[in-house]
């Protein structure tokens, strides 16, 4: 009798489930939105009649968090009646497309219509919402009548002045012209048009919409206009820092100039980075012909500045490169020896590459003078940091070209710096500040800084700009980066020929070739207008890297072990940074080199990968799963990635994670001040010491808190000592973590130490895909060389997209460098052929 039973409640069992999901077998389609802006989620989904049997999913521009995930997605929907799956961490929104696009194939399968149909109403009122965009939260205020979004502002937020806020003024109309969310993104500002598209649709879920779905979808159509067609002495690719130095340039030496940008305004990748460059200036720093001088006078505005001090660890490094062999290198070694990036002391033992031996003797010959007028003082107890710093053309020659050495991971290939190329970018950034300064940019004229993996102290801290924009006489401040280095090129770019053009939104498409030179551009508006642009003297493809396409860093990735670098990789890029440029010189015929090569940002937020930015050189890392300091924090940036990914923690989706400590009284560097007081929670933390076990506890820290604060102590008595952290190498800290006081002769006083009562800024950062280092070959001249290396007549490079320059590794801070000069040299080559 149980048997039988059983045998019926398992059949009524059975039928009732049937019942309940009431499919009709077969394959149904349905489409959601995930990650990607503009890229919808697609699956198909077969089901029997009571459950799910198989999920396709196609979503190819989800990288790159989610497409990695659609496998473990599907399999947890095999067998269910529903789309219901739980999200992996830093891949929520994949996760939520699919379940839009599943949840509408599973409608078909019941026979029930996906589509609601229900006119739009909604509560009449004013609602406030936030999301999370670029930099932090985006509050919106909506207003909605009884059927319509009437007004809509952005109350506040943080996002990239020129960046975000451009994303904004365009949307906006549109939203409000369309009644909903769902108007196209704005190319390069990814996290702030999802940002402002959520909280639009957070305020009509509070405005009681009646269909949101079709709130998400109402968009504004563009119309292509008529095509047209533009003629320019020089037409250049992308409105970033080498294309728009370029366009100055051009415009100096009496061209006509056309820029075709892709993004709603100008500024590229340059916009999100740290924004310093790397160029020593001779004023500040230790003269041969004046060893004792204190001052020296900057020639370009004849004002008298204090000559910066040394950093402990510096002497240091100048005597291993004293010492560094002469042979030639050996590279044979490395076959049987693990080559680690990074260890300049051991590679200083294996010789050097003739081209460079040159470099290197007259490097020697300048640090000889140097230590013959330094000694005698270190030797008499005067500190190093009290000394005047040592810094020339050679060091930062040499340095770019072991710091950007580098082996592939199988040992078959090595990689650096071409010389002449390195050469050329270092000596002819001598005057690159004076020439932004004279269009009216402004910069700091009192400090060599160093930043995350810059190997030196030699940056070059930006201001901004005055500049007279309008032609009335008066000038304007345009701060950061912005004024820096767009506004005053751009400004005298208009100045000298008002009939000059910067097209915005507007994607490049082909290089124009006939007879095997190049002629011209044709591109796309954003509304679909066909854009043909011809180039009486050449083009400028100035379009950057492609650390933002995770499918080509991925695809030929020879350096990063598969297990660090995949398609869930983060990456600090604007999302417009996918390698269009190096697309369109190869289908010319233009050779690519060091594709298989990309930088990781070591200091990269973990929920976003966006630059933290940070200097290396005022703070401890420690790794979370230890509790010991496992870096030289003044490392290069993939050496210093390499020991995240060996030292940190997985953490909501980022491997590599790690803890950075500072004195919170300890400015951040520029461009970016964190709030005096506060927490930004999976950000960073304000703590005291003996309040780390319950953060640890919060965040799923292994680390014992003892033990990071021994490490700590141990690392603040090596700052303040100036000598040798155990096992990692000196400590960098320009100040401890910990609060101490100062002698009067600079040096620190170990008795006012006081840990116990600090207040720490806690950060936690990861790695993320930064910088590539491969792209477009070119010659001194900047001109493209093809595949048989000859060049391609009337095509020019500069920047991040091309290769064959900083090697496997660039140094902190030679981007900018590097992009402004070889702009200006592909202009003024192009000019000096076409007088």
């Amino acid at each position: 009798m149980k048997k039988i039973f059983s045998a019926i409640l398992c059949i009524m069992l059975l039928t009732a489930s049937a019942w309940a999901a009431g499919f009709t077998p077969g394959t149904y389609e349905g489409e959601g939105k995930g990650y990607s802006e503009g890229s919808p989620v697609k699956v198909k989904v077969t089901v029997d009649a009571e459950k799910i049997t198989a999920v396709e999913i196609d979503a190819p521009e989800e990288v790159p968090f989610g497409v990695p995930l659609f496998g473990k997605y599907g399999d947890a929907l095999i067998g269910k009646n529903e789309a219901q799956i739980d999200a992996v961490s830093g891949a929520t929104m994949t996760r939520d497309g699919i379940v839009e696009a599943v949840s509408k194939a599973l409608a078909k399968a019941k026979g029930e219509s996906a589509e609601n149909n229900a006119p739009l109403t909604f509560t009449t009122g004013e609602y406030e919402a936030e999301a999370i965009g670029y930099n932090g939260p985006v509050k919106i205020k909506a207003t909605f009548s009884a059927s319509k979004m009437t007004g809509l502002e952005v109350v506040s937020h943080t996002e990239t002045p020129h960046v975000g806020d451009i994303a904004f003024g365009i949307m906006i109309p549109e939203m409000l012209e369309a009644n909903g969310s769902g108007v196209d993104a704005v190319s390069g500002a990814t996290f702030s048009t999802r940002a402002l598209r959520n909280a639009v649709n957070m305020a009509a879920e509070k405005a009681a919409c009646t269909n949101m779905e079709a709130f998400k979808k109402a968009k504004v159509v563009h119309k292509a206009g008529k095509p047209e067609k533009y003629h320019y002495d020089v037409v250049i690719i992308g409105a970033g820092g080498a294309g728009v130095a370029a366009a100055a340039q051009a415009a100096q030496d009496g061209n006509t100039v056309l820029i075709i940008e892709k993004n709603a305004e100008a500024g590229g990748n340059t916009l999100v980075s740290g924004g310093q460059y790397q160029s020593v200036m001779p004023y500040l720093v230790w003269d041969p012909k004046d060893p004792d001088a204190t001052t020296g006078v900057y020639k370009f505005n004849g004002q008298t500045y204090e000559k910066v001090k040394s950093v402990q660890g510096c002497i240091n490094e100048l005597k291993m490169i004293l010492n560094w062999n002469e042979s030639p290198f050996d590279a044979k070694y490395y076959e049987t020896h693990e080559y680690v990036a990074g260890d300049a002391a051991e590679l200083s033992k294996h010789g050097v590459h003739a081209e460079y031996l040159p470099v290197l003797k007259a490097l020697k010959e300048e640090i000889k003078e140097y230590l013959a007028w330094a000694q005698p003082k270190l030797d008499a107890g005067t500190p190093e940091n009290q000394l005047t710093l040592f810094s020339t053309l050679n060091l930062h020659i040499f340095q770019t070209y072991y710091g950007g050495l580098r082996q592939s991971a199988d040992k078959k290939t090595w990689i650096y710096g071409d010389v002449n190329l390195v050469k050329q970018f270092i000596e002819r950034a001598q005057g690159l500040k004076e020439w932004l300064e004279a269009m009216g940019a402004t910069f700091h004229e009192d400090t060599q800084q160093t930043l995350i993996g810059a190997l030196w102290y030699r940056e070059n801290e930006f201001i901004g700009a005055e500049v007279d924009t309008d032609g009335d006489g008066t000038k304007e401040s345009y701060p950061g980066r912005w004024g820096t280095y767009f506004v005053a090129p751009l400004t005298a770019m208009y100045k000298a020929n008002p009939a000059n053009k910067l097209m915005l939104r507007t994607t490049a498409t082909e290089l124009i070739k006939e007879n095997g030179r190049i002629f011209g551009v044709k591109a796309k508006r954003y509304d679909g207008t066909e854009i043909t642009a011809y180039a009486a003297k050449g083009v400028i493809v100035a379009t950057g890297g492609f650390a933002a396409n995770l499918r080509e860093v991925v695809d030929d990735n020879v350096y990063w072990s598969p297990e660090y670098v995949t398609l869930s990789t983060k990456t600090t890029n604007r999302s417009s940074l996918q390698g269009d440029g190096i697309t369109m010189a190869e289908e010319v015929g233009a050779a690519s080199t060091g594709m298989g090569f990309t930088q990781m940002m070591p200091i990269s937020w973990i929920d976003n990968g966006n630059l933290a930015f940070g200097g290396g050189n005022y703070a401890c890392w420690i790794s979370p799963i230890t509790g010991h300091r496992f870096v030289d924090e003044g490392s290069e940036r993939d050496v210093l990635s390499l020991a995240e990914f060996k030292s940190g923690m997985d953490y909501k989706g980022s491997k590599g994670v790690f803890l950075e400590f500072y004195n919170v009284e300890q400015k951040m560097p520029a461009p970016t001040q964190l709030p005096e007081t506060g927490d930004y929670p999976g950000r960073y933390y304000r703590r005291k010491i003996a309040e780390l076990p319950e953060l640890f506890k919060e965040l799923g820290v292994k680390a014992d808190p003892k033990v990071v604060e021994e490490t700590i102590r141990a690392y603040d008595k090596a700052v303040m000592t100036g000598s040798e952290f155990p096992d990692v190498g000196k400590a960098i800290a320009s100040r401890p973590v910990g609060n101490v006081q100062k002698n009067a002769d600079g040096s620190y006083n170990p008795d006012t130490y006081d840990l116990d009562n600090t207040v720490m800024t806690i950060r936690l950062m990861a790695p993320s895909t930064h910088h590539t280092m491969g792209g477009i070959v070119v010659d001194e001249g900047r001109h493209v060389r093809s595949t048989s290396g000859r060049i391609i007549p009337g095509l020019y490079a500069a920047g991040e997209v091309t290769g064959g320059i900083h090697g496997g590794n660039r140094l902190g801070g030679n981007a900018i460098t590097e992009i402004f000069v070889s702009g200006r040299i592909a202009a003024q080559t192009l000019n000096a052929e076409n007088k």
